[in-house]
Formats: C-alpha cells, structure tokens, sequence
C-alpha cells in the first residue's frame, strides 16, 4: 500500500481564462493561430485583444490546474503549486481552487505583473485559439515550492507551458529531484507545439535521463518532437525512451504504450462539440486517476475519454457534470 498522502501534486501557470465567442475573421484579422496557443508579452497587448473580444466567461485555468480541477471531481487528494499575485485575479484563483478540493498554498506574489490570464476565442466549430499572458505565473521560484508536499505525492504532474520561463524551469528541476528522491513518479504533459519548438532538446533529454514516467502528447506534439511526419514511427521512438507514452489524436481517440503493452481508446461520442478547451487537460485527469488507482492501462484510457468528452460539451476548461458517476456508469 502507498504511503502518499497525495494522488497527485502539479506544478503550472495559475490562470484565469477569459472565453469568448468569435467567427473565422476574428481569428484572421487579428493574425491568430487557430487551434494553438500563443503568448502575449505586455499588459498592453493583452489588454488591446480583450477589447477586440466580444463577451466573456471568466473562470480560473491553466492547464494543470484544470487536470486537478478533473481529478479532484473524480474523488483524488491533490495539491496545486503556481504563482499568482497579490490581486483581485490572483484571489479568485486560489478560492477557486480550494473550493474544489485542491490543496493549494503558495504565497501570492506583491507587485506587478499582475495574475496571469489566457484570452481564448472559440469558433464556430468549437475550436479554441488561446493568447496567454503569463504575468505572475512565469515568477514561480524554487522557494515557493513545497517540497513536504511534493515528497507525498504518489504522482507529481508537470505542465510544458511552464518550462519557458527560466524560474519555473529551475522550480520544476528541483521538484523533480524531491519527487525521484521520495521515489515518486514524475508526469509530463508537452502541452503545445509551439512549447516542443522551444525546447525540443530540453525535453528529450528529460526522457533520456529517465526523468519522466508519464508523458502526454497530441499527435502534432509528437510528431514535433520527434521532427517526423509518420506517426506510428515516432510512437514507437518515443515509447522506448519513456515508461508510459499516452498520445491523444482528437476525434481519432487516443493511444498508450506502457512498458510495451499498447492500448487504444475510440473518442467518446459527443452531442456536440461546444468548446475544446481543457479536452488535452482533462483526458489527462482522467488517466492519471485510472493509474492513481492501479487501474489497467485500457481503463485508465476510457477515463480520460470520459473526462474529455464532458468538458468539450460545455463552454470551460472545467468538468460541470458528475464525472465521477459517468466513469463508474461506462466502466461499470
């Protein structure tokens, strides 16, 4: 039996998501990248998107927050570390996540920037463009880490969009090294392709060094990492130099490799696709539950096929409906 106090312990950008509707020409007009995510680097560029948008629902995000708001929801201890800072913003955040069960204690930082915040536009298909300002979050130092925590968790979760600043890199290589020395597992999401482009050497020495257990990819984040254009061959490179390879392939479904065993999931069937947002997040959250809890690797797949499904049905990067009983009522 495992002596962890916590299932799951991520590290990420503590964000408010702003989310609002739009038609294709927003997306070209305002030279976009549909489908991705991009950064925005001042207040003021932030601030001239936001008054470009039509209106908007707030609610608090960031990648790994989201996979902790699902796993959370699906009855896991969790703990959350990321930056905010002292204002308005910043208080919501941390309300929100404890009022969903997530343990969450860093200290808000004083001064500018101010908290995070992603402004994601959704067409009329229900993709979703993210422009992030990253304010307060890209500050996380390696202070502000819980080590206590981090050694206590059966699994600590790491968020891709993070790894560019230099702050939070160095944080998360600390974390990793609290979490190999408790002998816990360490999780990776690659998170987008414009974070592989960025980094690509960085994260592939993560993998040969035997820092990652898990890691989660979309197709393209794959195929980006491994510079191919063939998917089954940078499956297959990728999963020898990882324990547990989980790739995510949209209305295809998604693929794990385990120590050599491969499992497929097909795309839970959707009414219809509302908004995309949080689908990679929490597809996350419902596979790491299944293997918090020593599920198989199939099961632990039908979860995060679960958990996706819900959040794509709803505008939010959070699960509105009782995943935990739609898990139990498709596995049984």
């Amino acid at each position: 039996m495992s002596d962890a106090r916590y299932d799951i312990v991520a590290i990420g950008n503590a964000i408010v998501d702003v989310i609002a509707r739009a038609d294709e020409g927003f997306i070209t007009d305002n030279g976009l990248r549909k489908g991705s995510m991009q950064l925005l680097f001042s207040t003021d560029e932030a601030e001239t998107l936001y008054a470009k948008m039509g209106p908007g629902v707030e609610t608090s995000g960031g990648s790994a927050a989201n996979t902790l708001a699902g796993l959370a929801a699906l009855g896991l201890r969790c703990g959350f570390i990321g930056q905010v800072a002292d204002d308005q913003l910043g208080r919501v955040f941390a309300h929100d996540m404890r009022a969903q069960g997530v343990r969450f204690d860093t200290a808000p930082r004083a001064g500018e920037p101010a908290t995070a915040r992603c402004l994601i536009v959704v067409t009329p298909d229900g993709q979703r463009t993210m422009n992030t300002f990253l304010g307060a979050s890209q500050f996380l130092p390696a202070t502000a880490l819980d080590r206590e925590m981090i050694a206590a968790a059966e699994i600590l979760y790491l968020e891709g969009y993070l790894w560019d600043p230099e702050e939070p890199r160095a944080a998360m290589r600390d974390a990793i090294a609290v979490a190999r020395a408790a002998g816990r597992r360490v999780a990776f999401t690659l998170s987008d392709v414009f974070c592989i482009e960025r980094h690509r050497d960085s994260f592939r020495q993560l993998l040969a060094d035997g820092l990652v257990d898990i890691l989660f990819a979309n197709e393209n984040e794959l195929l980006s990492l491994e510079e191919s254009d063939d998917f089954e061959a940078a499956l297959a490179a990728v999963a020898a130099r990882v324990p547990t390879l989980v790739v995510t392939r949209s209305e295809q479904g998604a693929i794990a490799v385990q120590n050599g065993e491969r499992a497929a999931v097909a795309a839970e069937p959707v009414t219809q696709v509302v908004d995309t947002t949080g689908a990679g997040d929490l597809f996350a959250a419902g596979f790491l539950a299944g293997q918090a809890e020593g599920r198989s690797l199939g099961d632990s797949l039908v979860m995060g096929a679960v958990c996706a499904a819900e959040v794509i049905s709803h505008v939010g990067p959070r699960p509105q409906a009782d995943i935990k009983a739609m898990v139990a009522a498709r596995l049984g």
